[in-house]
C-alpha cells in the first residue's frame, strides 16, 4: 500500500467517522494502529533495555485517540498532531511514574533534544524530562506551533520531511522553527546562562 492510498484514506476515514460512521472510526483506528506501532517501533529499535514497550507505548495512544467523546479531527495533519500530544503525555505519565519510584536526584542528567528520545532512551531521567514538559507547557503558551513542532519531532519521532507534509510547510521553514524551539526551551531549562 502505498503512503498517498493510506494518507487518502486516513484523510477519508477521519471525515466519515466526524460524520458519526462507527465502522469509519474503527477503520480509521485498524489503519492508523498499524502506523503508529511502525512509528514506535522505529522509535523503540536499538533500546534494548526501555521500560516502555512498542505494544504498550501505542496501545495507550490507541485508547486516548479512540476516547471518542465529541470526536472532532479535522484531518490527518490534526490526527497525527493530537497522537503526538498523546505520545507526549504517556511518556511524561510514564517519567511522573519512574521519578516518583526514584524519589532522589542523584545522577540527573540534561535532556538534549537533538539526541534523546524520550521513548526509546531508558537512561533519560524523569526529573529531566518533567523539566522539560514544564519548559514545553511555556513554550505552547507563546508559540503553539513550535511547541507543536517539539511534540512531533521529540515525543512522535517524525522527521522533519514528514512534519513538513503534515503542516503544509517547507523543510527550511521547519528546521528554522526547530533552531528557535531549540534555543528558547535551552533557555527556559537553564535559566542561569
Amino acid at each position: 500500500m502505498g503512503s498517498r492510498t493510506v494518507t487518502g484514506d486516513v484523510t477519508a476515514l477521519i471525515a466519515s467517522a466526524k460524520d458519526g460512521d462507527e465502522r469509519a472510526l474503527s477503520s480509521l483506528f485498524t489503519l492508523v494502529y498499524r502506523e503508529l506501532r511502525r512509528l514506535a517501533h522505529r522509535q523503540l529499535a536499538g533500546s534494548g533495555g526501555a521500560t516502555l514497550g512498542t505494544t504498550d507505548l501505542v496501545h495507550e495512544v490507541y485508547l486516548k485517540l479512540s476516547d471518542a467523546n465529541g470526536w472532532g479531527v479535522e484531518g490527518r495533519a490534526h490526527f497525527f498532531s493530537l497522537a503526538a500530544r498523546a505520545m507526549r503525555q504517556i511518556v511524561i505519565d510514564h517519567a511522573r511514574a519512574r521519578h516518583a519510584e526514584k524519589r532522589g536526584g542523584a545522577g540527573l542528567r540534561l535532556v538534549d533534544i537533538d539526541d534523546a528520545n524520550p521513548v526509546a532512551d531508558p537512561g533519560t531521567d524523569p526529573d529531566s524530562l518533567l523539566r522539560l514538559n514544564d519548559a514545553l507547557d511555556r513554550l505552547a503558551a507563546d508559540e503553539p506551533r513550535l511547541a507543536r513542532l517539539v511534540e512531533l519531532r521529540f515525543f512522535a519521532g517524525l522527521e522533519v520531511r514528514e512534519i513538513a507534509v503534515l503542516e503544509s510547510v517547507s523543510d527550511r521553514t521547519l528546521n528554522r522553527d526547530w533552531r528557535r524551539a531549540k534555543a528558547q526551551l535551552y533557555s527556559a531549562l537553564h535559566p542561569e546562562v
